[in-house]
């Protein structure tokens, strides 16, 4: 057994991933899915399609690989977080399609919770701020909305699970109802002080405990799957969300080590070790990873709108065919035209938490043409993240600034783009050689319990630098570009 197969159930596509005893890629298999929009703000995916998806791309890595299911050592699982699915008891059948995490449809609600006085309360257990981002409103918009399902839950008929705990359930073949304290800690349900589903909230939200998944450390025994499904039981031995998953991948395991991962969204998570900061910036509290029953803490910021960005250019405005045209079509802006991009599609995340702005363009002329437009949506990224640096360095002292970032996820590829981040920054910026750093955690985090990968120390120095990206901005510049961006989210908060 010296294989390790990695699930990485991301927004947009499932991916498995098979890495060697060495943790190298071995195969990689991917497969789209469908988005479904039935409303303004709101998103959702087939329940039936996340796991068709996942099953499909797992089948046909270990094909690609050449191997047989009993090489296979153990299964790390890494996902979205936040989308919420409800699920009947006996049969495994969704109620209702899964509601992703850039859903806004409960904004409402959250801002009657705010109105009650409940923000202090939340942000105390959860590390959380109120939004609509977060599991808990999702789940009780659905046992509300769906026929019955608030009486079926009540009989203990249904279950809630993020897509790993749903994920878990099938492969298991229904046997296990569990999740790791990084999903828990993403559902506003959780108190990461206590290490247990929060009582009080779930009476606020009339959410029945029973629902709820067993909460298990990020390493360990998350149950084995069903023999027909690859061949023969393979057990899973690792969970995380995504972005906490990358950072376990980018080997951020010493506190004030920080990594933005660039995929749908933009994440940027600062390890804190064992102290749970409170932000004043209006970033989360959130638990990093969690091993032998211990937890490590993060303060993260959350951006909505990243490589959602770019596809934007491509679905929306077909502007581009695919995502490495945005580069050279970028350099070739004008550089009189600074065309800036609030890219709020479904709201603006940390540290704004603005659920009702939506996406803006400000400094447009006649001559401006879809280099400029591609331009402005790549440095939209850097400039959301400098947002989240200059939160997390006021909260955390060595948080930012002049620290180096370390990245991953798709768009960090594009040398325009992390070079541009470098500059808004002025700060260094690290990309590792190996960009599949989400799914590489949740292989560590697996091989690690099944005895076949390093321990952390071991693991941290296999980490490998590709390109170090250095500011070349001039001071002025820098405070330029960025004032003009900060104007552009307020006049755009304005504009709600």
């Amino acid at each position: 057994m010296n294989y390790v197969l990695a699930i990485d159930q991301g927004t947009t596509s499932s991916r498995a991933i098979l890495f060697d005893a060495d943790m190298r890629i071995a195969a990689v298999a991917q497969e789209e899915f469908a988005q479904h929009y039935p409303a303004s703000g709101w998103v959702e995916h087939d329940a039936g399609e996340l796991w068709s998806t996942t099953a499909g791309t797992c089948r046909e890595a270990i094909e690609r690989a050449g191997i047989g299911p009993e090489r296979i050592a153990a299964i790390g699982i890494t996902n979205q977080r936040e989308t919420t699915l409800v699920w009947d008891k006996a049969t495994g059948r969704p109620i209702h399609n899964a509601i992703v995490w850039q859903d806004r449809r409960t904004a409402e609600t959250c801002d009657l919770l705010r109105e009650q006085g409940q923000g202090d309360m939340i942000t105390e257990r959860t590390g959380l701020l109120i939004d609509p981002y977060f599991s808990a409103t999702k789940l009780k918009w659905l046992l509300d909305s769906v026929e019955g399902a608030r009486a079926r839950a009540e009989a203990g008929e249904l279950l809630f699970g993020t897509v790993d705990s749903f994920l878990i359930w099938k492969l298991t073949g229904g046997r296990t109802h569990v999740t790791d304290a990084t999903n828990a800690a993403r559902t506003m349900l959780y108190d990461i002080r206590k290490g247990r589903w929060s009582a009080t909230i779930c009476r606020l939200l009339d959410i029945p405990t029973a629902m709820l998944p067993e909460v298990r450390d990020c390493a360990g025994e998350f149950g084995v799957t069903r023999s027909d499904l690859f061949g023969r039981e393979i057990p899973i031995m690792g969970v995380a969300g995504d972005q906490q998953a990358a950072t376990i991948g980018q080997a951020c395991f010493a506190p004030g080590m920080l990594k933005s991962t660039y995929g749908t969204g933009c994440f940027a998570l600062l390890n804190t070790g064992d102290e749970l900061v409170r932000s004043q910036n209006r970033l989360l509290g959130t638990i990093a990873y969690q091993l032998d029953g211990t937890p490590t803490y993060a303060l993260e910021g959350s951006i909505f709108i990243a490589g959602a960005v770019v596809q934007w250019l491509r679905d929306g405005l077909q502007i581009i065919r695919e995502a490495r045209e945005t580069q050279p079509l970028a350099e070739r802006a004008d550089p009189d035209q600074p065309v800036i991009m609030v890219p709020a599609f479904t709201g603006l995340g940390a540290p704004y938490w603005n659920a009702e702005a939506r996406g803006a363009i400000f400094g447009l002329s006649r001559n401006s043409g879809p280099a400029e437009f591609a331009r402005a949506a790549l440095e939209s990224v850097g400039f959301q993240t400098r947002d989240l640096l200059e939160a997390m360095k006021a909260d955390w002292q060595g948080g930012g600034g002049d620290e180096v970032l370390r990245v991953d996820g798709g768009m960090s590829a594009s040398d325009y783009t992390m070079q541009f981040l470098s500059d808004i920054l002025g700060a260094p910026v690290d990309r590792p050689q190996g960009l599949e750093t989400t799914a590489l955690g949740a292989a560590w985090l697996a091989g690690s319990a099944a005895g076949l990968y390093p321990g952390q120390a071991e693991f941290a120095r296999s980490w490998a630098l590709d390109r170090r990206f250095e500011p070349a901005m001039d001071a002025r510049a820098r405070a330029d570009r960025y004032g003009a961006w900060r104007r552009a989210v307020q006049a755009t908060i304005a504009a709600t």
